[in-house]
């Protein structure tokens, strides 16, 4: 009995250590806007702004009479830049979060039956599988959420962290027993 729940036990612990990487905070920012539905609102309001800030501009070319350039550049410029604001964001979001993470040096992380312990130079966190009941899956990452109805808290696990390839098989298979592929 001790040597199947000893297997079961060890089958079910999967440690990676790994420093930060712009390129995988940057990502794991990406999937977590991504899965959010505020994200996706304030992605429809941007670009409904932009059609029709660049609506008015055209209707102002098309009335009869001389159209005011002024008001046609502050439109085009107002829609574009609604636009490039809501893409800047996400990308500024995961650059000041990789800031963070890049000061405390290398994080070392263990995914077991009960959740997930990230610990770094001067933090260390758990999170047990009820706060992260969802994830993604990329090239990269695993990227762990929240709850819907909590927002859009993430954690990432990168896969060049794991100890061996044969690692993500068994993470998959880990993250599939307790929390929802998206």
């Amino acid at each position: 009995m001790n040597g199947t729940t000893d297997d079961t036990t060890a089958h079910d612990r999967i440690e990676l250590a790994y420093p930060a990487v712009l390129a995988d905070v940057r990502e794991a920012v990406r999937v977590s806007l991504r899965a959010a539905r505020w994200w996706r609102a304030l992605r429809w309001l941007a670009h409904g702004a932009a059609v029709l800030a660049l609506l008015i501009a055209l209707l102002e070319l098309l009335l009869p009479g001389e159209p005011d350039a002024g008001t046609v550049a502050l439109m085009a410029g107002l829609g574009a830049a609604a636009v490039a604001v809501f893409h800047l964001m996400g990308a500024a979001t995961g650059h000041a979060l990789f800031r963070a993470v890049r000061a405390q040096g290398e994080v070392r992380a263990v995914v077991d039956a009960e959740g997930g312990r990230w610990t770094a130079r001067d933090t260390e966190q758990t999170i047990r599988w009820s706060m992260l009941p969802r994830y993604a899956e990329t090239d990269r990452l695993f990227v762990l959420l929240t709850p819907r109805g909590t927002g859009s808290g993430f954690a990432y696990l990168p896969k060049h962290g794991l100890a061996a390839p044969a690692d993500a098989d068994r993470l998959r298979s880990l993250l599939d027993r307790h929390s929802s592929r998206l």
